[in-house]
């Protein structure tokens, strides 16, 4: 009996999410024959031009690149236009079996989705890191956790025009922690994503075929985008409510809250329940502190926060970086969020 042969993947993707599930489908034995990510961005306090983890894996096992702006051919700039189209001809003469797409950043057209369903091939598969139709789109991780979701996953869809529309192959679900937060769930995600990916591979190496299902259309929730403006912790809310986004946008964009004029980042924080200190009508009023944090009055109850930062330094308790400014006689209250602020 001949031995089966591996399977050809354009793989398109850009974060380090990305590279987990193509690291996974290179260990599996699939031949890799193309890889689409971002162009390569300004980070690190040099700002000097990086390569995107997806990029950087495929540098390493020699696998070909391609870094368009967009995938759209009606572009008005050249370039653009010049890049898409290179895109366009190598996929129209390559030899694969299946696209995989995750957490690319550009829109694939239909007529790169019409490329990958020739005859012969299997079409486009996205990882989706929710539990589908809830939390489409750019930030599902966050906004589960800022939701205060209970539950959260994987969907491994066939991908179609729209925006996470697509019928489903796979779900997996996991519960989320009342401690979580963005980059301990992303991580868990990151693998399960990775795994699912791989057994729908196997599926189609081995059957020719997979079963796809349709998307409920009831429950449809869209993640936006998460702004760097929605940091500003409003201490209005309930403390529930402060907990989520707290843990919800670490480590992107970070909470954040003012006291003395000083912004400070907070980045953990629980719902202190027991024995907590007598509240006040002054939300943002620090009350007292624990072992390591500090109580702060919200809208709604007692929360305690964990880790603080202030500009420039490191994490901290919150208690440490608290006390080292403050005084019986210092104003012991933050800023009450007005209006949302960039930072």
């Amino acid at each position: 009996m001949s031995a089966k042969r591996p399977m050809k993947i354009v793989f398109a993707g850009t974060p380090e999410f990305a590279a987990q599930a193509m690291r996974s489908i290179h260990d599996a034995g699939h031949e890799i024959v193309l890889a689409l990510t971002q162009p390569d961005r300004r980070a690190g306090r040099g700002m000097h031009l990086q390569a995107s983890p997806v990029k950087a894996f495929a540098n390493e096992n020699n696998i070909s690149v391609l870094q368009p702006q967009t995938l759209r051919r009606s572009s008005a700039d050249t370039q653009k236009q010049a890049e898409a189209e290179e895109v366009y001809r190598r996929l129209l003469g390559l030899d694969f079996d299946a696209m995989v797409v995750v957490a690319y950043g550009l829109i694939l057209p239909q007529e790169i989705l019409d490329i990958t369903q020739h005859p012969g091939r299997y079409g486009s598969f996205n990882i989706h890191a929710s539990l589908l139709p809830r939390w489409r789109g750019a930030a599902p991780i966050q906004r589960a956790i800022e939701a205060g979701d209970q539950k959260t996953g994987v969907s491994i869809m066939k991908m179609d025009a729209g925006l996470d529309t697509g019928d489903t192959v796979l779900v997996e679900a996991l519960n989320i922690s009342p401690d979580e937060n963005s980059a301990t769930l992303h991580d868990r995600l990151a693998n399960m994503g990775a795994r699912l990916i791989v057994q729908t591979l196997h599926t189609l190496e081995k059957d020719k075929a997979i079963e796809a299902a349709p998307q409920n259309s009831q429950g449809v929730m869209y993640a936006e985008k998460i702004l760097k403006s929605e940091a500003e912790i409003d201490w209005s809310l309930s403390a529930q409510e402060i907990d989520c986004r707290i843990r919800a946008f670490n480590p992107f964009p970070g909470a954040m809250s003012t006291l003395k004029g000083i912004p400070l980042k907070c980045w953990n924080s629980c719902l202190w329940l027991n024995n907590a200190p007598e509240e006040t009508q002054r939300a943002g009023e620090i009350l007292g502190f624990s072992e390591e944090g500090a109580y702060i009055q919200c809208g709604k109850g007692v929360i305690e926060i964990l880790e603080m930062q202030r500009p420039g330094g490191k994490k901290m308790s919150a208690k440490m970086c608290l006390q080292a400014f403050l005084d019986q006689e210092n104003e012991r209250r933050f800023q009450v969020k007005t209006q949302s602020k960039a930072i």
